[in-house]
């Protein structure tokens, strides 16, 4: 390898929209919530045992060094949850009308 060639490892990958460390499953979003947190690297690996104490720093500094677009990310995933919550909600609750309004209908007597 040349002195001049930098070996670079990509700790953080956008995969189908989300961010993931690696090769795994692991969300950035998971471990970007602990740091918050104020969790160490090493209890992170504790609590992701597919990740190395390695991919947890590097991915911390992969956060730390797009902590602005990353931040603006993680607020789009929440307000996209609660709308999916919100619509999950209002969909249920049609379901469950129509299931006790046809629970009501079977039970008139004839």
């Amino acid at each position: 390898m040349d002195s001049d060639e930098v070996m670079q490892k990509e700790y953080v990958r956008m995969i189908e929209g989300a961010y993931r460390i690696g090769d795994t499953r692991v969300s950035l979003d998971s471990l970007v919530y602990l740091f918050r947190e104020g969790m160490s690297a090493e209890s992170m690996v504790e609590n992701y045992p597919a990740l190395t104490l390695e991919q947890v720093h590097g991915t911390l500094a992969f956060y730390l060094a797009n902590q602005n677009e990353i931040d603006q990310y993680l607020v789009e995933g929440q307000h996209a949850a609660q709308s999916q919550h919100e619509q999950s909600r209002k969909t249920n609750a049609e379901l469950i009308a129509k299931l006790q309004r046809a629970r009501h209908a079977s039970q008139i007597p004839s």
